[in-house]
């Protein structure tokens, strides 16, 4: 059969659209990403970029230029994570940089920087199963450091209600509010943060609100504690755009709550009555593990804004009755 002979223009015009497609690949990437999500993937690459300079190789633009992917090697990818546990990185902490670098590897590919079958080989690197990372850190010197805890902050029911029974005072409502926001409904920190005056509706006693982790708005029905404290909170205060206002040393309500402020009440809460390191994301590991063992997974992963069951799975505690909750249809 006769070849169907192609012009010289179309094999150009089409050379010119692949490599103005490569060169857009890593831009088009990140156009499409949270401002969090980047800033995760920022902070993964330098880490990354500091391990490559520690071996001899400068790589400062990973993030944004392609081409400071040339030479990254199974091998190398390899040793950074062999360096991260010498280094006493968390386990959980390794395995999202891991993840990080083979995302940006399989961009740098797709701009045409990395083969295939680097990028295979890449791609084999593993990072640690649950077990497997118990295993390790069984045999290293605690020096673990990474933003991940290695475990959540317990929370007893008897502390989680002090945590929401806070002073009668403008702050002191404007605590309980928040704390019932995160221990009933699960909120993460930023959410918590973006909320506004419109987000919440005593009169229907509906929280509505953004989940940008996966893209949508959803509604909680308020708990009795929530909506009792937003009442009381909305009777001292009168936020003007976002719903939780700050507070000044005095106390004073004005502005509004940033992510950090929440953070750094919470812990405040948290060592008021005796708990250490307490955290957002352990309230809402709290309401996570409470709520598994009342609702099924599928229910609790809509409510948590997760994308996958795999998620709120990982909430759960072993049962202490192994075939409990297991019917048979015989």
């Amino acid at each position: 059969m006769d070849m169907i002979p192609v012009s010289q223009e179309t094999l150009t015009i089409g050379q010119l659209a692949n490599t103005y497609a490569a060169s857009n690949v890593f831009q088009e990437y990140q156009d499409k990403m949270a401002a969090n999500t980047l800033k995760r993937y920022n902070d993964d690459l330098a880490l990354f970029s500091q391990f490559l300079t520690h071996v001899g190789m400068t790589k400062e633009n990973l993030l944004v230029d392609a081409a400071e992917w040339q030479g990254i090697t199974f091998g190398l990818v390899e040793a950074f994570k062999r360096w991260q546990l010498d280094q006493g990185y968390a386990i959980a902490s390794i395995n999202a940089h891991l993840s990080t670098v083979k995302v940006y590897a399989k961009l740098a590919t797709k701009a045409g920087i990395l083969s295939s079958e680097a990028y295979a080989m890449i791609k084999m690197v593993s990072g640690y199963r649950h077990k497997e990372g118990r295993n390790v850190d069984a045999k290293r010197e605690v020096t673990r450091v990474g933003d991940k805890k290695a475990e959540a902050v317990s929370i007893s029911p008897q502390q989680a209600r002090a945590l929401k029974e806070q002073s009668n005072t403008p702050q002191g409502r404007r605590d309980a509010l928040l704390m019932c926001l995160l221990l009933d409904h699960g909120l993460r920190c930023g959410e918590v943060a973006a909320l506004t005056v419109e987000s919440l509706h005593v009169s229907t006693g509906l929280l509505t609100f953004y989940r940008q982790k996966v893209d949508k708005v959803q509604t909680h029905r308020l708990t009795r504690d929530t909506l009792l404290a937003a009442m009381s909170y909305f009777e001292v205060a009168k936020p003007k755009e976002k719903l939780l206002m700050g507070s000044r040393k005095g106390g004073k309500l004005e502005g509004s709550m940033s992510e950090r402020a929440i953070t750094d009440r919470v812990r405040e809460l948290g060592e008021r009555i005796g708990v250490k390191g307490l955290s957002a994301h352990d309230c809402r590991h709290d309401w996570a593990r409470s709520a598994v063992k009342a609702s099924d997974i599928k229910a609790l992963q809509q409510a948590g804004g997760w994308s996958s069951p795999a998620m709120p799975l990982r909430y759960a505690d072993d049962a202490t009755i192994a075939n409990e909750g297991v019917k048979l249809s015989r």
